[in-house]
């Protein structure tokens, strides 16, 4: 039998009396036509609101004309079906006059649309679900938006954030694909707070980001999970994760709260590895300041398949997704990276990308952070090396060739977003302005970067210009080169380091092509 989720009272508090709104006649998928009609039956003032935000790398993704402040994601898993029965709930607040809005969707079965409680057409086309209000909304105005549908995690699509496992699923929207799950606007930029509730049979569990607020049992024997985030999250960071798991509380520096969800199968043999994060998260603080988030832990995904997810780690705002077998290994095999995907807590998570050709941004700290971790242990990384130094002569020596293969760092596409030149090719700038600012003024720009855009997003020039403002010294020259130039810049500190010559044919062994997600971290 396939259970339809419902909201109890424990619920209904996480999201106040909008929850009323998912009441109501079932809408039709109606094609629209750009203009609403009024209560009078005449056409509404407004426009239908653009479905784009323009991104640089991923120019269909977002949605313009309004901005969500809030989430509340009620997903109920049906075992035997494998299938998910879910309600999303969205707060907006427009910013035009709107005949229509649209939302992120791509392989859900939208069942019912409702705006401020009043059915609304709707109609699905490529990965957009386009909403025709029963009356056109006000610009600055605050609407809720409620979509029914259901989704089959296991289903074929041009991507997916679905990472099924045997006993239900853990989800991976990283870059474009948190609109696989619920529908939303998708897009770092637009940031929200999230509650959660998740549906499980008896003997399963659920688990999403931030803290659980509330475990209820049902008449039936399922449980309802409900998980509230301090934080605003970025779609591209929301886990929500079923499975036979348990939950294993520790305390962090100054009291931090740590939580890893962890298959029950491997609790014991996955322990070595979980006790590492608190001296990782003392070591990163030390740096960047306190931990920014309410709780932090790793979610070993219930998956042993290879091919479950093409990556090794990937962070999901307080609550980090991994392989389990790489969490089996000595730590100087796991160290560096476990605190690269740390590291993204702050650089990704606390402050995300404005663009997602600002994702250096996030994955050259990750990269600087964790390789300076491990050299600090004396572990060798994948070439040998055991010094920063030493790592960013050879990085530096290919610096032309990645440019012209991958392009400048700052200056993706869909194709190479994830290729080296984001990974290394940013630790390399980051290394160039420490050796041009000293490690001391250096610091100073990554943490008034940190504070200054803390739940927000930012971009390359606000990080340019965070640098210009603290050195005292306008850096916009030297980081452009760095970050958009043809040619590699010369080295502070280091004239006598050289640029190999580009090769005629093309070679990228730093590049994994073909998908969006590369194990390209210097940190493996």
């Amino acid at each position: 039998m396939r259970y339809r989720s419902r909201v109890t009272a424990p619920a209904a508090a996480l999201i106040g009396t909008a929850t009323a709104l998912t009441l109501g006649p079932t809408a039709q998928a109606l094609p629209t036509t750009g203009r609403a009609t009024g209560r009078d039956g005449g056409e509404g003032d407004g426009i239908p609101g653009p479905e784009t935000l323009g991104d640089p790398v991923f120019p269909a993704l977002g949605n313009a004309g309004y901005r969500v402040s809030s989430y509340h994601l009620d997903l109920a898993y049906d075992a035997t079906t494998k299938l998910v029965d879910a309600t999303a709930l969205l707060r907006i607040r427009t910013t035009d006059d709107l005949t229509r809005l649209s939302l992120d969707a791509l392989g859900l079965d939208i069942r019912a649309v409702h705006v401020d409680g009043r059915t609304a057409a709707f109609e699905q086309a490529d990965e957009k679900l386009r909403i025709t209000p029963a009356t056109p909304l006000r610009a600055k105005a605050h609407a809720v938006v409620c979509v029914e549908y259901s989704a089959d995690p296991r289903r074929a699509l041009p991507h997916t954030a679905w990472v099924p496992t045997p006993d239900g699923f853990a989800v991976c929207p990283q870059p474009n694909s948190a609109h696989t799950v619920f529908p939303c606007n998708d897009h770092p930029s637009d940031k929200a707070d999230f509650t959660f509730r998740v549906t499980v049979p008896q003997g399963l569990r659920g688990v999403a980001n931030g803290t659980l607020v509330d475990a209820e049992t049902l008449d039936d024997g399922r449980t309802a999970y409900a998980y509230r985030s301090r934080s605003p999250i970025a779609t591209e960071l929301v886990q929500i994760t079923v499975g036979d798991y348990q939950v294993k509380d520790r305390q962090g520096p100054h009291g931090l709260p740590l939580r890893d969800v962890v298959p029950t199968a491997r609790a014991a043999a996955l322990e070595p590895a979980l006790a590492l994060t608190p001296g990782l998260v003392e070591w990163l603080e030390a740096r960047l300041g306190a931990f920014p988030f309410e709780t932090y832990g790793l979610l070993p995904c219930n998956s042993d398949d290879p091919n479950a997810f093409d990556f090794t780690g990937l962070e999901t705002q307080t609550l980090t997704l991994y392989k389990p077998n790489f969490l089996l290994q000595e730590e100087k095999k796991i160290g560096s990276h476990m605190m690269h995907e740390l590291v993204h807590s702050y650089f990704g998570n606390l402050v995300s990308p404005a663009t997602w050709a600002d994702l250096w941004l996030n994955e050259g700290h990750a990269d600087f952070y964790g390789l300076l971790y491990r050299y600090e242990r004396g572990w060798a990384d994948s070439l040998g090396l055991t010094s920063l130094e030493a790592r960013m002569k050879d990085t530096y020596a290919r610096g032309d060739q990645w440019r012209r293969d991958s392009g400048p760092v700052a200056a993706p596409n869909a194709v190479n977003l994830f290729d080296s030149q984001r990974y290394l090719g940013g630790v390399l700038v980051l290394y160039a302005l420490r050796q041009l600012l000293g490690e001391d003024v250096f610091h100073a720009v990554e943490r008034t970067f940190l504070d200054r855009f803390r739940g927000c997003s930012a971009s390359t020039e606000d990080y340019i210009a965070v640098a210009s403002e603290v050195s005292g010294q306008d850096q916009s020259g030297f980081l452009r080169d760095w970050l958009y130039g043809t040619k590699t810049p010369r080295m502070p500190g280091h004239p006598d380091w050289t640029v190999t010559p580009v090769a005629t044919s093309f070679a990228a062994p730093h590049s994994l092509r073909g998908g969006h997600y590369h194990d390209n971290s210097a940190t493996l």
